[in-house]
């Protein structure tokens, strides 16, 4: 016999084998197939092809060198010639395999080992693709497992037909598992590897603890009732944002649960994180007020272009609003997506105020007015000497204290001042070397061709070659902080499409791209009557 266990023995640990793993029987087969005709390569020569067959029915072992059929045989342990192999087909030809049966042997102790190797690895590679593919389609969910062992702070858990990991950073603080414990944790990514645990679990991951609401509520769970945001300080502190697709059931309501007993169980198992449960708007303002409870905002100023919005808080809230460490205003912007600056009241007054003085000055200086006139211009509104000089007269005029002729001579100081300015600017770009043709692309004024050249954008084709964010900027969050990074043309209150058709128009000035076709309007016209 080939091996010293019956032919009723090799199917019997393959098939428990393939209980134990939980993988298809047929792979410890071929694994062993595989092993055996390895074993059978030390006593036949290495380079002899030799196949080993097991029958799944009977668990006949069967062994043979398969030998290619050729013309010229440069290789006798794998070649055989046509009249060769004809004594055993007579149909065989040239390109043809011929199986040679092989006589049976007794395995050796190294070889026996060998075998086992093989056997060994192919089962744990079974059982890792096994894993992978069973768990790939779960990521995003909760899963429960038994800790098996507890290494430099990562926790392993036996989840039943697989093992996952907790990284010591995927842990809350000062959180503590032992062997035998009972874990729940979310999947956050599987991914194949070579070695080790394929699944990774988090108990930080804020989707963590919307899917433990999603388990303690029967509305989310029925969708009735949607998580629409999350911010987590593991361990310490979280926001989550809900809002009710139904108008008769209260989201904030339902999560908390009678006497708080559904957000109980959600602190119990994040052990004591504190959480406030916020209801969603569609309204940024709305949402931002909300999201910075439980601190009551006297007013918000929105700035969409950066991103950014501006909280102003009565002062003795100012402490709330930002909370211990800044926690509080740290989670609510996590959770809004925005950029979240406090202010208190007088800080806010402190600089309204300065800002009206700085106003006040530029028009003293620039239209070389008295104070009061510019004060006047400055509480009506006016931010600069361009909407002066290019508002409408009777406007101007209407000012109390004001008529036709002042209104006339201050409008006619503003263009006179903008033009002493342009001429300033022009002579700058000049010394910069900025080309003339950059003004012709649209949208670029002489004081934005002096801030490119002192950024090294001097001709047509460097303005074409810049990307949006070269121009304006952009906004970098790492680990919960924002970094802004300034943009050539800061400070020209520049839209990022504004910016974008700067850029499309250089290269279409540049010749790089052709300017899109437009329809003219009698054509549109008579297709619109017709």
């Amino acid at each position: 016999m080939v091996v010293s266990a019956n032919r009723l023995e090799l199917l019997q640990i393959a098939d428990a084998v393939a209980r134990e793993k939980s993988i298809d029987r047929q792979i410890v087969v071929d694994a062993m197939q595989d092993a055996i005709a390895k074993a059978a390569r030390s006593r036949y020569g290495a380079e002899t092809d030799v196949h080993a067959e097991i029958n799944t029915k009977t668990g006949e072992l069967r062994l043979a060198r398969h030998l290619q059929v050729v013309d010229l045989v440069e290789n006798p342990a794998i070649e055989i010639t046509v009249d060769e192999a004809k004594r055993h087909n007579p149909a065989a030809q040239a390109g043809d395999v011929i199986a040679d049966p092989l006589p049976p042997f007794d395995f050796g102790r190294i070889a026996a080992q060998s075998a086992k190797q093989v056997i060994v690895q192919k089962v744990r590679e079974a059982e890792r693709d096994r894993q992978y593919d069973e768990y790939k389609d779960r990521i995003g969910e909760i899963v429960n497992g038994a800790v098996k062992r507890v290494e430099y702070g990562n926790v392993f858990v036996d989840l039943g037909r697989g093992e996952a990991i907790i990284r010591r950073d995927e842990m809350i603080p000062r959180e503590t598992f032992k062997v035998g414990d009972r874990a729940r944790a979310y999947v956050y990514d599987v991914r194949r590897e070579p070695r080790g645990p394929q699944i990774f679990l988090s108990r930080t991951h804020p989707q963590f603890m919307a899917k433990l609401f999603g388990q303690e509520v029967p509305e989310i769970y029925d969708g009735i009732v949607e998580v629409k945001a999350v911010a987590r300080d593991p361990g310490s502190r979280a926001k989550i944002a809900v809002i009710s697709r139904d108008s008769s059931i209260d989201p904030v309501g339902a999560c908390v649960g009678m006497r708080g007993s559904r957000v109980q169980a959600v602190v119990g198992e994040l052990q004591g994180e504190k959480i406030d449960i916020i209801p969603w708007s569609p309204d940024v303002a709305t949402f931002v007020v909300n999201a910075l409870q439980p601190a009551e905002v006297a007013k918000v100023v929105l700035d969409e272009e950066a991103d950014k919005i501006e909280v102003v808080v009565p002062d003795e809230q100012l402490s709330l609003a930002i909370g211990r460490r800044g926690q509080n205003v740290r989670l609510a912007s996590q959770l809004t997506g925005w950029d979240i600056d406090i202010l208190t009241e007088a800080e806010e007054s402190e600089r309204r105020q300065k800002e009206f003085v700085q106003r006040t000055d530029l028009f003293m200086n620039a239209l070389n007015v008295d104070e009061t006139v510019g004060q006047l211009l400055a509480s009506e509104g006016f931010r600069n000497v361009e909407e002066v000089a290019y508002v409408d007269l009777s406007e101007l005029a209407s000012i109390e204290g004001f008529d036709e002729d002042t209104a006339g001579e201050i409008q006619s100081r503003a263009q006179e001042h903008l033009a002493a300015v342009e001429a300033e600017f022009d002579e700058k770009r000049r010394a910069l070397g900025v080309e003339d043709a950059l003004r012709e692309v649209e949208g670029v004024t002489t004081s934005m061709m002096v801030a490119l050249g002192e950024n090294d954008v001097k001709s047509v084709e460097d303005l074409a070659g810049c990307a949006t964010d070269d121009l304006v900027g952009w906004t970098e969050r790492k680990d919960g902080e924002t970094t802004r990074h300034a943009g050539y043309l800061d400070g020209f209150d520049l839209s990022r499409q504004e910016a974008e058709a700067i850029i499309m128009a250089a290269r279409i000035h540049a010749g790089w791209i052709e300017a899109p076709a437009e329809e003219p309007e009698a054509e549109a016209d008579e297709a619109a009557e017709a």
